[in-house]
């Protein structure tokens, strides 16, 4: 276990949490980080790109003019590639971009993530992120006396806390999940990542 400070809505250190070194605490395996977010990137692809082969599009039918003595090259028709307004060549086709990788690298890109964010010191553990009432101006207060109003922020709250979410997602910069949501990707496409410990702690229990 390593000690890890939390800060208070002020921003000063109240107490110190326990991390796990098995979540919080190990090298970071950069490979496997670069696997898990292709395929997340991947899976998010809809897929859906199409275009007309020869086969599809209108015309054609006969040689638009006869094979020899015309002093040009011989064509078969004008849905060819080549012509316009024929069939595109090679071109895209709905498809699948999914790319599966198994949970044990999933969990370790996770890991390895955390343990960079607490290496890099861009952790910042807050002992309540609890609003009574959505309030985008104390949100913005609160990074700044987190000292992160300027870097890119992502705040990891439970899955129900309503007024949390309303009070973040129209600032700048800032994009907020539901602890749920945590996934390599959210969690390394940041500058300070913000959480309380307890969310923590949920993390630990699935990665562990």
């Amino acid at each position: 276990m390593s000690k890890y400070a939390i800060k208070n809505v002020e921003g000063a250190q109240v107490a110190e949490a326990e991390l796990a070194d098995g979540v919080f605490g190990i090298e970071p395996n950069i490979p496997v980080i670069h696997q898990s977010v292709v395929a997340i990137e991947s899976c998010a692809r809809q897929g859906t790109h199409s275009v007309k082969n020869r086969h599809e599009v209108s015309g054609g039918g006969v040689k638009p003019y006869r094979q020899k003595g015309t002093g040009r090259a011989r064509q078969g028709s004008i849905r060819a590639g080549q012509w316009t307004g024929g069939g595109v060549i090679f071109g895209p086709t709905p498809r699948s971009h999914a790319k599966r990788i198994n949970n044990k690298m999933v969990k370790l890109a996770m890991r390895s993530v955390l343990s960079g964010k607490v290496a890099d010191g861009e952790l910042v553990l807050v002992d309540s992120l609890s609003f009574e009432k959505p309030s985008t101006k104390q949100a913005i207060a609160l990074l700044a006396a987190l000292g992160v109003s300027e870097k890119r922020v992502t705040v990891v709250v439970p899955d129900d806390d309503v007024n949390t979410y309303l009070s973040f997602r129209n600032i700048q910069r800032v994009n907020i999940i539901g602890v749920s949501e945590a996934s390599t990707r959210t969690l390394i496409d940041n500058g300070a990542l913000i959480m309380t410990p307890d969310i923590a702690k949920k993390l630990e229990e699935v990665l562990a």
